[in-house]
């Protein structure tokens, strides 16, 4: 590896932590002031129309709609982006945003279990200890002074399971697409079938489709929160996974992610962590770190990034398997 390309993959590495470290609070924010359902399809929706931008340009748009995958693609953006967007922005608009940022590190224990008993990989004692630290400090945070709203937690707790559910789709039925396929798909459809769940309710609820509450000024922040947190974010990830390994890309973006967020968090919602919650980052932070720096088997494709990528992009064992 040149020493311009390993610089260049370190940068990208960085600037997705620090994209990743805005996604949590700017949806606290806005589905704070907006419906979440809303925000959620407005969200996805727009990350789609960028995806279609890239798509288009490279001429594969049509692939999303026609030909022998367009159904499995129509079932990626349901149970990719759909479900844990609609689990995410319901779950972080009842939570304070260190909450929500904390449950999604949850996301290495489901992998773990997954790759066991769906892949077959071997559980090992480095990893199981990892996952174990993450998970208590997990529950020390959510269990303090904070009174999280039980709901809201199971929500985003649930939220990195659906992102696991969807490599193995793409393991099983489209293992030859390209990340820009894949991505296109995920933000495309599922943005669709947010908008679709968000038509369906307001019309079960008798009020209009678009909020009475949403203002023009919250228009940028949902085009930022879809263009630039969700599909660049996308983005930034693979172009650092294109120049670094990917154990080390995810050693140096997934620790990073919650401990940038409290910076964040203050910054755009006011949040100041207690010191049980600052407990629980630390231990989450560590926890992470040592399962992803945990020795693996060189693995057989690029993960797909989760719809926050790459904030539960640390655990997957979606190919190839650990060696410690």
């Amino acid at each position: 590896m040149s020493a311009h390309r390993e610089r260049a993959g370190l940068g990208f590495a960085g600037l997705c932590a620090l994209n990743g470290a805005f996604v949590v609070p700017v949806a606290h924010l806005t589905t704070e002031r907006g419906d979440p359902l809303f925000v959620a399809a407005a969200t996805t929706l727009i990350a789609g129309l960028a995806a279609a931008v890239v798509l288009a340009a490279r001429g594969q748009l049509g692939v999303l709609v026609r030909g022998g995958k367009a159904l499995t693609l129509a079932g990626l953006g349901a149970l990719g982006t759909m479900i844990p967007n609609l689990l995410f922005f319901l779950g972080t608009s009842r939570t304070s945003a260190l909450d929500a940022v904390l449950c999604l590190q949850v996301e290495p224990a489901y992998s773990l279990v997954l790759a066991w008993l769906v892949l077959g990989h071997r559980l090992t004692l480095r990893r199981a200890l990892s996952a174990g630290l993450l998970l208590t400090g997990i529950a020390c945070a959510v269990t303090g002074e904070s009174a999280a709203d039980p709901v809201g937690i199971g929500m985003l707790l649930a939220t990195p399971l659906a992102w696991q559910l969807s490599p193995l789709l793409v393991l099983r039925r489209l293992s030859e697409a390209q990340p820009e396929l894949l991505t296109g798909a995920r933000y495309l459809w599922g943005g669709l079938w947010l908008g679709l769940a968000a038509a369906l309710f307001a019309t079960a609820a008798d009020r209009p489709l678009l909020p009475d509450r949403l203002a023009e000024a919250q228009l940028p922040v949902l085009a930022l929160q879809g263009v630039l947190l969700s599909y660049g974010g996308t983005m930034l990830w693979y172009q650092a996974i294109a120049r670094l390994d990917l154990a080390r890309a995810t050693a140096v973006v997934v620790p990073s992610i919650p401990l940038l967020t409290m910076a964040t968090a203050f910054a755009i919602v006011g949040e100041v962590p207690s010191p049980q919650q600052a407990l629980g980052l630390g231990l989450v932070a560590v926890g992470v770190l040592s399962f992803v720096r945990a020795p693996h088997a060189v693995e057989t494709r690029e993960r797909v990034p989760t719809q926050t990528a790459p904030l539960g992009a640390a655990a997957g064992d979606e190919a190839g398997g650990d060696t410690a």
